[in-house]
């Protein structure tokens, strides 16, 4: 009785939340931002730094593929240099070389330079990702989830969200050196604070002698080349090119050399048996499905934005910006939910949130902008953080805390790679679709379509009255038509496509078991 009187006494203190953790994790949070942030930040402006650099067309993507790959790397290794150095060391070094990378990509005077830069940014930072979902998993108790989850969560989804905007404000307002510069004082201050606050945990040191040199090779041989598949193969025709078929090779090599020491060593690079969790199993399909969403449709919206409505970087993001604001607005929501209604149902109403704002989009024409633009946005912005964190509860909240730092590692990796995958397949779609769409619209702008005679008659003789070769004119103004309305219908065929994908996974969250008692030892730290 007197033992049970003590540890009713003692719960209190211990869900109780030491100003220095939270300080530390609200660093850990900010660090988690700038890296996130980078994989898109630059997307809206990489004109202006090609231009800068000198930089030929098939040169400049490099520019965000090298941070992509170098990333997608680092992010599962993060579990094991943890282990090995303590999060305090690895996420210290991680934010100031970081910090060092992005004041270097300022500096950058060529595109090798650049890509070089941008590769040591992407690896060093993606130290810092899974790290913060570590630390809101096994720092703090289960009854403050409702307040972390959703903070990691606003921050995964609204950094790569406003990423382009950033950037196209960064580059208008003074130059695109300032996408780099803009992290070097945070990324000092986060780097002081990690060293100083960060106390979770202790290093294991005696794990070096059992690193996995060669895992780790082909670990990286596999990521990095799957990430170089993915960027590169929509442009170059896939497997029909051979740079595209060799690197295809080399990551078939690298993943069967990966999963054999991943089961044979002692200390495995990355340690899979978290996927033993059905509850992580199926959180991190879910995590993947929502990185194609999240990464998808910040593609797709300033894609047609640019394309279609021809707006620039500025106007781009004062039309977008209402999904990150409603991303902002929900995170407290949902983290009160979480407390209140079955997970499950929760993750389920985001998914068909999701679904429902995509299929808004399916009467797209060439003329939708902001008002046109809002409920699907709005939809967007709610859904994804009735999504995310849930997802994230589910998956890393029902871990035993000696699995949640590698079991981290793996899911940020499978939202970044449903990002990757998605876009690859997206550009694919877009691709053969419009070319399919043209064929077919083509097929009825004949001279024996009264209408397509009258509007060509009509542009032949306003080309015309402004002193051009009219029917020339006309002609390829027609031709631009036509391939436009061909782009607006495969960018309706994806949309349709994404709202199948979450209304069919909404189905798979009663999948999932529902979250009883937290493993022994989970929060409070170590």
């Amino acid at each position: 009785m007197a033992q049970t009187m003590v540890a009713g006494a003692r719960a209190p203190v211990e869900d109780a939340l030491p100003a220095r953790r939270i300080f530390a994790f609200v660093a850990m949070v900010f660090g988690m931002f700038m890296a996130i942030l980078d994989i898109q930040v630059v997307s809206a402006s990489l004109a202006e730094i090609q231009a800068g650099l000198s930089a030929g067309s098939d040169e400049i993507a490099w520019v965000q593929t090298a941070y992509l790959i170098a990333e997608v790397i680092m992010i599962p290794l993060s579990g094991t240099l943890a282990r090995i150095m303590s999060t305090r060391v690895l996420f210290t070094i991680s934010a100031a070389g970081f910090t060092i990378a992005s004041a270097l990509c300022a500096t950058a005077t060529n595109i090798d330079q650049m890509i070089v830069y941008r590769a040591l940014q992407g690896f060093i930072g993606g130290g810092m990702i899974p790290s913060v979902f570590a630390a809101a998993f096994t720092v703090f108790p289960p009854s403050k989830r409702n307040i972390v989850s959703p903070i990691i969560g606003l921050v995964a989804t609204l950094a790569p969200t406003i990423g382009p905007t950033v950037g196209g404000y960064l580059t208008s307002a003074l130059s695109w050196h300032w996408l780099f510069l803009i992290n070097v004082v945070p990324g000092i201050l986060v780097s002081i604070a990690a060293w100083t606050l960060i106390d979770f945990d202790k290093p294991e040191k005696g794990l070096m002698a059992k690193f996995d040199w060669w895992g780790l090779l082909a670990m990286g041989t596999m990521l990095g080349c799957l990430e170089y598949v993915l960027e590169e193969g929509s442009a170059h025709d896939w497997l029909n090119d051979q740079t595209i078929l060799v690197v295809f090779i080399a990551m078939l090599i690298g993943g069967v050399v990966f999963f054999w020491r991943a089961f044979k060593v002692e200390f495995p690079i990355v340690d899979l048996k978290a996927f033993g969790n059905v509850n992580f199993a199926f959180g991190s399909v879910f995590s993947f499905v929502l990185g194609i969403g999240l990464y998808g449709l910040t593609y797709l919206y300033p894609l047609y934005l640019g394309r279609i409505r021809h707006y620039d970087s500025m106007m781009i993001g004062e039309t977008l910006f209402i999904s990150g604001l409603c991303m902002f607005l929900t995170a407290p929501i949902a983290g009160i939910l979480s407390n209140k209604i079955d997970l499950r149902l929760m993750m389920m109403i985001g998914f068909l949130g999701f679904a429902a704002g995509t299929f808004s989009m399916s009467q797209l024409t060439s003329d939708w902008s902001f008002q046109e633009l809002l409920i699907p946005q709005i939809f967007r912005g709610v859904s994804m953080m009735l999504c995310m964190v849930p997802i994230n509860n589910l998956a890393l909240g029902t871990l035993h805390p000696s699995r949640i730092k590698g079991g981290s590692g793996l899911f940020n990796l499978t939202r970044n790679l449903g990002g990757a995958v998605g876009l690859a397949i997206i550009n694919t779609i877009l691709t053969n679709r419009t070319a399919n769409h043209y064929e077919r619209l083509a097929e009825n702008v004949t001279w024996s379509n009264p209408q397509a005679v009258q509007q060509l008659n009509q542009m032949t003789f306003n080309n015309t009255m402004n002193g051009l070769d009219g029917l020339a004119a006309a002609t390829r103004q027609l031709s631009n038509m036509v391939r436009q309305q061909a782009l607006i219908l495969s960018f309706i065929d994806v949309l349709l496509i994404l709202t199948v994908l979450f209304a069919g996974l909404a189905a798979f969250t009663l999948l999932m078991k529902k979250p009883g008692k937290p493993p022994a030892g989970a929060g409070g730290g170590h």
